[in-house]
């Protein structure tokens, strides 16, 4: 089952991607706060995924693929997914308080935007990638 194999790839994506966003986010949190910071986190963690699925979850070869459309277009498909993320981000330090209260809003964030943006990144982004 191909779709199962590339949402566990895609997951395990995520985790490094959650880790990217959390060292960018406590680097970045104390000159940005930690709204701005999480823009400029979950950018890096984009970038980050972005190299990771198209390497490993979406194989295929791409001919005649432009690598900055690919980026440029998968950044704006997470779109969703990041509004769903920074919005359950944002909720929980309302909710929450502690230093491990933004760790606890990325990670409930990315749960919350999993599945966005694995259908996102499989259906808009990589299909062409799936049908050679």
């Amino acid at each position: 089952m191909k779709a199962g194999r590339e949402f566990l790839s895609f997951a395990a994506v995520g985790v490094v991607g959650f880790g990217v966003d959390l060292g960018v986010l406590y680097l970045v949190a104390p000159f940005m706060g930690w709204y701005g910071a999480r823009v400029v986190s979950f950018i890096a963690a984009a970038t980050a995924t972005w190299a990771l699925n198209r390497r490993y979850t979406f194989t295929s070869p791409r001919p005649g693929a432009s690598l900055a459309r690919e980026y440029a277009h998968y950044l704006l498909t997470m779109l969703a997914g990041a509004m769903v993320n920074y919005t359950v981000y944002v909720l929980t330090l309302h909710w929450v308080s502690g230093p491990l209260a933004p760790a606890l809003g990325v990670a409930l964030g990315s749960c919350a935007g999993l599945a966005v943006n694995f259908l996102s990144a499989r259906h808009l982004v990589f299909k062409s990638a799936r049908k050679h």
